[in-house]
């Protein structure tokens, strides 16, 4: 592996974060609510609640990316995804944002030069659209990026006049179940970090393969639960209630393995289909995401945030279990559809 860091020691760095994230959270609640303990019972209430409707999952996603993006690229800028932490010590890690992009890339096989570069990205689950200007830059391609947040796409296309690419990126709101593009209109088809948020994981999969030509590439990059055992027909009772209150904090329907996805790759006919686990390559990111937070900016920015965004950054403490547990796991997948 080419990761420095061993995993047990990471696991020992994980534990401490969400130490240290735990106190952050005490003291930001502490001093902006008359009875924090309380704020604390309504967060931990409110995971515990059913699972969502697909139009329910739609409006919350919607809504909390709408007030927590702002806050993100003041912190940490225009990339809403992990970074790249080979070696695992680095301290640059907005570069590692951007590194992490041209390493899927690199990992992925796309190719640089040649016949194969990619001249027409769609970027499903955009964010504010740091990936799609990014590639088109990279390639001297064109990006569409598709987000369920009006907030993202604004910001987005405001970022994309600011560095002079208005005329080669642009970003909508639309379902990502269900985009506005034609069949066959893309030869990179991007999602990066958002397949979680997907309800129906094959009609997902359906719309990525729409919209690539043939021959395209199709790169998902997204958070998975472990690939189950051979005797196994599901995760644990334990491992499934992390993963229902994680879904109630960040507006995340069942959650699903690798091997999953490439069943139904397989299924689509898909080709060149390669995976891989880059859990610890990216760990490191928690640890800066957790240290900037002790910022007195970023403390005052999720007090000011409201409830679900102060939900989402409590859940980071359930997303770092299921990390440490091995349950929940940072997945890349890649395939070319058919001809």
């Amino acid at each position: 592996s080419k990761v420095q860091t061993s995993q047990k020691g990471l696991q020992r760095s994980m534990r401490g974060i969400a130490t240290l994230l735990s106190l952050v959270l005490l003291s930001s609640i502490s001093s902006t609510y008359a009875n924090p303990l309380k704020v604390v019972q309504r967060i931990s209430d409110s995971l515990q609640s059913k699972p969502r409707s697909r139009e329910e999952l739609k409006l919350g996603i919607a809504g909390f990316y709408d007030r927590s993006s702002k806050l993100w690229e003041e912190v940490w800028g225009e990339h809403m995804h992990h970074g790249y932490y080979v070696p695992a010590n680095r301290t640059d890690h907005k570069q590692a944002q951007v590194d992490l992009i041209d390493e899927v890339l690199k990992w992925a096989g796309v190719e640089e030069s040649g016949s194969r570069r990619p001249t027409k990205v769609v970027d499903v689950g955009c964010g504010i659209g740091g990936s799609s200007r990014h590639i088109a830059r990279k390639y001297g391609a064109t990006a569409n990026g598709v987000t369920l947040s009006p907030y993202q796409a604004m910001r987005g296309n405001q970022l994309a006049q600011q560095q002079g690419l208005a005329n080669r990126a642009s970003f909508q709101v639309a379902d990502a179940l269900d985009m506005p593009f034609p069949s066959s209109s893309f030869d990179l088809v991007w999602s990066l970090e958002s397949g979680e948020h997907m309800p129906d994981k094959k009609r997902f999969v359906d719309e990525l393969f729409r919209v690539s030509m043939p021959n395209g590439r199709i790169i998902i990059v997204t958070w998975c639960h472990r690939d189950l055992s051979p005797n196994e027909t599901s995760l644990t009772k334990k491992e499934l209630n992390l993963l229902n209150k994680i879904n109630r904090a960040y507006y995340l329907p069942e959650w699903c393995s690798v091997d999953d996805y490439v069943k139904i790759l397989e299924e689509k006919g898909a080709t060149d289909v390669k995976t891989e686990d880059w859990s610890w390559v990216i760990a490191p990111f928690w640890k800066a995401v957790i240290v900037s937070s002790l910022r007195p900016g970023s403390i005052w920015g999720l007090l000011k945030s409201g409830f679900s965004t102060q939900r989402g950054a409590y859940a980071m403490l359930l997303m770092l279990r299921g990390f440490d547990m091995g349950l929940i796991k940072f997945g890349l997948i890649t395939c070319t559809k058919p001809k």
